[in-house]
């Protein structure tokens, strides 16, 4: 295996296969793209604006010229689903005969009137001081289940996040989840609410290149295209570009898209999908993951803000979870002999294995990771109107495109397959 990995790296640096990825995959070709991505035409991409739209028909008109074939079930390469967003208009929580006060209430709920008690299908969760309240937190935001959530105190200054972030979720379950600060248990409770829901649609753009000989097995290239929109002024500018958050690895997709649609070798089947709503809550791959069966996905690249350089400098890029598959090692060996070198995420603290579009996949046990070049404890631009194309270093994300696209080789061919997430020891 080692000696074909290293021929095929060979024949990589030499004769026509360097000219066919060199022709596609070019600094030219990144700026092309990324430029339109993260233009002020494009309004900063936000969900349910006529940015974000824009951008989603630049996308699919991408994969048109790439030739991939629609996903089942989606509108040409647009995946539509509708999602809820709420309101919460009015809530009472009492808890063991007490009324537990609104400051100390998030509520994430997604029918009109609601009253249950301990005589309902609520399931209690319990977040104790020294958990990570992050990693807990989440997959009970995401949850369809009716939750009561009981955090210690001192996860109290999370409440007024919790309370203020944008609440929408896709699909049409109608549940509740209620999370209260300085409750650590729940022998009777009745919990009312009343909520303003509003409907409305989005859309993934996602596109395919059927595998040859093992096309009920799924490769998945991921990144978010949507961003922050028009905000708060910084120097006169309003525009949130996002010109690496995450038009970079939008652009990333596009090109492998074309790059893989014209070798058209692949014996899995490759999905090509650009997310909405990872900014307000990771809903596009939420209702993207639901349509697929897990154990038919072998491995998810999921590309998240490569343009800038690593801490590691050039030619480097980290992977998240790193140590939940060998999906890594296997990237790595696949580069054997070259300059480039995936590393562990070195940012563990900031839990960013369950912050991006991998997580909803990796969570059911696919090896999905996110792959990213951003220096976490040192982003100047991150979420600010400055972050536009003339701060990005369009050669090294070029070269980061190259590196995603020769490692990933063995795997769509089926010669590789990353071990699964173990999900019993998912936080």
């Amino acid at each position: 295996m080692k000696k074909n990995i290293l021929f095929f790296l060979l024949f990589c640096s030499t004769g026509i296969f360097s000219q066919k990825i060199n022709s596609i995959i070019n600094v030219k070709e990144t700026e092309r793209i990324e430029t339109i991505l993260s233009s002020d035409d494009m309004q900063g991409r936000k969900v349910f604006t006529t940015g974000i739209e824009n951008a989603a028909k630049f996308i699919a008109a991408e994969f048109t010229k790439s030739g991939l074939q629609p996903l089942k079930g989606s509108n040409g390469y647009l995946q539509e689903f509708n999602i809820s967003e709420t309101k919460n208009i009015s809530e009472k929580i009492v808890i063991d005969g007490k009324i537990i006060p609104d400051s100390l209430v998030a509520v994430s709920s997604y029918k009109n009137q609601v009253h249950l008690t301990e005589k309902d299908s609520v399931e209690i969760i319990k977040i104790n001081a020294g958990d990570d309240f992050r990693a807990k937190i989440w997959p009970c935001i995401q949850s369809n289940k009716n939750l009561l959530v009981l955090a210690d105190a001192s996860f109290a200054p999370f409440v007024n996040r919790l309370k203020t972030m944008s609440k929408m979720k896709a699909g049409k379950e109608e549940n509740s989840v209620v999370i209260v600060f300085g409750k650590t248990d729940a022998t009777n409770f009745t919990i009312d609410l009343t909520n303003d829901i509003n409907k409305k649609k989005l859309f993934n753009v996602a596109g395919m290149i059927k595998g040859k000989s093992k096309p009920d097995e799924y490769v998945i290239f991921s990144a978010h295209y949507d961003h922050l929109g028009i905000g708060k002024a910084v120097n006169d500018d309003s525009v949130y570009n996002g010109a690496n958050d995450d038009a970079a690895g939008t652009t990333a997709v596009i090109m492998l898209a074309n790059y893989f649609k014209t070798l058209h070798n692949n014996d899995r089947t490759i999905i090509f999908v650009a997310f909405t709503a990872e900014e307000t809550g990771g809903y596009g791959s939420q209702y993207f993951s639901r349509q697929l069966d897990p154990q038919k996905v072998m491995a998810m690249f999921n590309i998240e803000m490569i343009g800038t350089a690593s801490k590691w400098g050039n030619n480097s890029a980290y992977i998240t979870g790193y140590e939940k598959s060998d999906m890594g090692k296997i990237l790595q060996q696949n580069l054997e002999g070259s300059s480039f070198n995936f590393y562990p995420d070195p940012y563990t603290e900031e839990n960013l294995f369950y912050r991006s579009d991998n997580a909803t996949l990796a969570r059911l046990g696919v090896p999905a990771h996110t792959i990213s070049t951003s220096k976490m404890d040192n982003e100047p631009n991150y979420h600010k109107p400055s972050d536009e194309l003339k701060t990005l270093d369009l050669a090294n994300m070029t070269e980061i495109i190259k590196a995603i696209a020769i490692s990933s080789a063995s795997i769509i061919s089926g010669k590789d397959t990353p071990s699964r997430v173990d999900t019993t020891q998912l936080k």
